[in-house]
This record gives C-alpha cells, sequence and structure tokens, in this order.
C-alpha cells in the first residue's frame, strides 16, 4: 500500500481527527489501513502507539457517553466501527478550553471504515444505528479506574444532534450521568491546560 493511504484531518473541533483509508481492490478482496502509526503521529502532531483495544457490541437505539478521560492516566483513543454503522460525536468539555461546549458529529460504518481520534480530555459518545453494530475503541493506555468521567449525552446545554425518534437504550451509569454544568461544579471535569501538556509525554511501548 502507498504510505499514504490513511489520510489523517483535523475535525473543526481542535484535537479531534478524522481518519480515512483508501481502498485497494484485487480480484477477490477491497483492502482498508485503518491504522498506521506514522501517518498517525504525522497527522496529529504527537505521539500515539495502541497499547490496548476494546469491543463494544450494541442493537439499535443504544446510546453511550458521554465519557472522557482526566488526570494523569488521560489517554488519547481512536474509535472506528467494525460492524454496523453509528453516528459519533466529540464534545469538548476541558475547562478553560477556548471551544468549550463545542461538538463535532460523525456517522462511522463498517463500509467506509474510517476512524475518529479523541484527544486527551475531549468527551465522546455514539448511537449505534442498527442491531449488531460493534464499536471499538484503541488506545495508548489501558483503562485505569477513577481516570474517567461521564457527563449527559442528553444534556439540553449541549443540545447534541442525536436525530432521535424513540427513547434511546442507556446503561444505569450513563442513565444517571450528570450535565456538563454539574460535573464542572463537582469538578469532575479536566482542565484544558492540563490536557494539553499530555500530549508530548513518551509513547509506551513494548512490555
Amino acid at each position: 500500500m502507498d504510505r499514504h493511504s490513511l489520510e489523517v484531518s483535523e475535525l473543526g473541533l481542535p484535537g479531534a481527527f478524522l481518519l480515512t483509508p483508501r481502498a485497494v481492490t484485487d480480484e477477490v478482496v477491497v483492502r482498508y489501513e485503518t491504522f498506521r502509526q506514522d501517518d498517525v503521529e504525522n497527522g496529529t502532531g504527537r505521539p500515539f502507539a495502541i497499547r490496548y483495544s476494546d469491543l463494544s457490541a450494541a442493537r439499535r437505539l443504544v446510546l453511550r457517553g458521554i465519557h472522557g478521560s482526566a488526570g494523569e492516566d488521560a489517554r488519547p483513543r481512536l474509535f472506528d466501527c467494525v460492524r454496523g454503522s453509528a453516528v459519533h460525536v466529540v464534545v469538548d468539555l476541558r475547562v478553560g478550553s477556548p471551544e468549550y461546549g463545542r461538538h463535532e458529529v460523525l456517522r462511522l460504518d463498517h463500509r467506509d471504515t474510517c476512524g475518529v481520534f479523541v484527544s486527551e480530555g475531549l468527551g465522546h459518545a455514539w448511537l449505534a444505528l442498527e442491531d449488531d453494530t460493534v464499536v471499538a475503541c484503541h488506545s495508548s493506555l489501558p483503562r485505569t479506574p477513577g481516570s474517567g468521567y461521564t457527563v449527559s449525552a442528553l444534556d439540553p446545554a449541549l443540545a447534541l444532534p442525536w436525530g432521535l425518534t424513540q427513547a434511546p437504550v442507556m446503561s444505569d451509569e450513563d442513565l444517571a450521568a450528570p450535565t456538563a454544568a454539574e460535573a464542572l461544579a463537582r469538578g469532575l471535569l479536566p482542565a484544558y491546560e492540563a490536557c494539553l501538556a499530555l500530549h508530548d509525554r513518551p509513547v509506551l511501548t513494548g512490555d
């Protein structure tokens, strides 16, 4: 594959990037290069290596998030949809950010194999658009208890455009999540400058 077969472009929300692979076909398969460390690092302007991945399988109308990472163990994350389709929303909830409260909306599915890179501190949520949707999350650090925050994906002040005509299916944790204003008052949200300071920390490789 061509070295630049993976295009990395920053979205309108600083710290969020769209990863767009180019399809290469032969007589039997269509192949996509969905991750290449050097292209991702060059495109985002910061180090990134995958050390942890998980998969979330969901039926239609499952709504997850808003989830974000905070503190010294905050981690950048890369999401893609390996089956089905989902609306993904990235929200800036970094306290002190000039973009605080802004969001970006993307539709990801297994047909175009695009992904979204989410920097430390940014919130992320997704809505499954069909049954058997599977969303993959890759990060440079394993999950650490106490290193994340949750804010309601239905916070009316954020007004995220889910386009819902039916009630979504949500976990107890997500249903009980505070609004952004409540999370801010409780000191649960990450500081903008602290998140930026994490961008240049060394990448963990190997064991």
